[in-house]
């Protein structure tokens, strides 16, 4: 057996590929690459020779199978961003938004309801088949960043991707593409950009001291319902807040699932710790689109805050009540 062992390491050792890659896939991506390539060196000379027009941009999108994604590469905006981002558009209830993207003339009123994220298959037929919405998208990275809705509701960080400069095939421009794409994973993984770490800094500044984890009394009276708590203030055995934090950027089943969980635990929490507040941050566009999931959500928490700057100052306020208790 030992040497059979050895054989089947050697195998491994000897035979392997370092890189795993498909010959016949690695063709068509790259004509697929290619053909990206080709579009932007068209598009800078139609810029470079006619000047910025709306129109050529208008144009790439209506008769270029991969006009958007060219566009985005320029811009170095992500697909699954810019699918976020006309979620959001849709929701806006914002007026200057509206006339500069003709919202009226490609998305209904949502009327409080639940919606879904479009697909790309629904995003591409729309921007060959509506001109309103293709005219929308081009005003969205044209005018997008003086836009005071958009300002104050994108990070920073993809509001600079809107910049008359990229369409300009500026080189300052081009090689901030090519920082944003660079770090955009290790911009998403910093822990300073996490809400949690916000919260602990919030509780911190108010000179309170916090835990995390399972509540004493749950973990050896409710083993099967235990669960892991964000913040508990001041520690788990004498908890006069307790914290659950939900920032959802996308919109899934799982939300359904979360939401009844949550009121499972504020059943316990008052059983076992009646005199506790159980809080919840609940915030992010997630949230917003599912509303049905939201009410049950909210339903489960004694008060519920946003990230939003008013919100985080009466944080800091009902901290300073429940905690001088």
């Amino acid at each position: 057996m030992a040497n059979k062992n050895i054989v089947k390491f050697k195998t491994v050792i000897d035979k392997n590929t370092f890189y795993f890659y498909n010959p016949v896939f690695q063709e068509k991506y790259e004509s697929y690459i290619n053909s990206l390539n080709e579009t932007l060196l068209v598009l800078k000379n139609q810029v470079e020779t006619q000047g910025l027009k709306k129109e050529i941009f208008e144009n790439l999108l209506n008769e270029k199978e991969n006009g958007l994604r060219a566009l985005l590469a320029l811009t170095g905006f992500a697909n699954e961003s810019l699918k976020r981002l006309i979620t959001v558009l849709r929701v806006a209830d914002n007026k200057e938004l509206s006339k500069v993207l003709y919202k009226d003339r490609w998305t209904a009123e949502i009327d409080g309801k639940d919606i879904s994220e479009w697909g790309d298959v629904k995003i591409t037929k729309l921007i060959r088949d509506n001109s309103y919405f293709r005219k929308g998208i081009v005003n969205l990275f044209f005018e997008g960043s003086t836009i005071p809705f958009l300002a104050q509701t994108l990070p920073l960080f993809e509001l600079k991707k809107l910049s008359i400069s990229k369409l300009k095939f500026e080189v300052p421009a081009m090689i901030d593409t090519l920082v944003r794409y660079k770090e955009k994973g290790s911009y998403s993984g910093k822990a300073e950009n996490n809400p949690e770490v916000l919260i602990a800094s919030l509780i911190e500044e108010s000179n309170l001291t916090f835990q995390k984890g399972d509540l004493t009394e749950l973990f050896k009276r409710e083993r099967v319902a235990k669960r892991t708590m964000d913040f508990i203030i001041p520690d788990k055995n004498n908890p006069k807040v307790i914290i659950e934090s939900s920032f959802l950027v996308t919109t899934s089943s799982g939300q359904g699932d979360k939401s009844k969980t949550e009121g499972s635990i504020k059943k316990l929490i008052s059983k076992y710790y009646p005199k506790a507040k159980f809080i919840g941050f609940v915030d992010g566009i997630g949230w917003y689109v599912r509303k049905g999931d939201l009410m049950r959500m909210v339903s489960a928490y004694d008060d519920v805050f946003t990230f939003h700057k008013d919100e985080i100052e009466r944080f800091k306020q009902f901290l300073k009540k429940e905690c001088k208790r």
